[in-house]
């Protein structure tokens, strides 16, 4: 499985990601956000299900996309955090900022299948 994926929904735009969310991965990530930005997806949810690792550089990409996303009407979402990474989200506040699920099969059927 490549670094980042993405599968398209009706809603949104699922992107995923494997392994360390840092100076190696960040870059691919930015780009592949950026692209569905300008092509029109503002609706994004991102899978950290498989992501081990995240530094200042991937808070960074998800804070600015969230922000571009916002401005053209969409909202990011994330799913599958593990303890580490929700520790890091609430110390900083990003578990106030994005709409966050337990699990990919859960965002999927409540963020992206319905048409909440």
């Amino acid at each position: 499985m490549p670094d980042v994926w993405q599968e398209r929904y009706p809603r949104g735009v699922l992107v995923g990601l494997q392994g360390r969310l840092d100076h190696t991965l960040t870059p691919q990530l930015e780009v592949v956000l950026r692209t569905l930005l300008e092509q029109g997806h503002p609706h994004l949810l991102i899978d950290l299900s498989a992501v081990t690792y995240m530094n200042s550089s991937g808070l960074r990409v998800l804070v600015t996309t969230w922000r571009k996303s916002q401005k053209a009407g969409g909202e990011i979402a994330l799913c599958g955090l593990n303890d580490r990474l929700l520790h890091l989200f609430a110390t900083v506040g990003f578990d106030e900022l994005f709409t966050l699920f337990p699990t990919h099969d859960q965002a999927v059927e409540e963020w992206l299948v319905s048409s909440g």
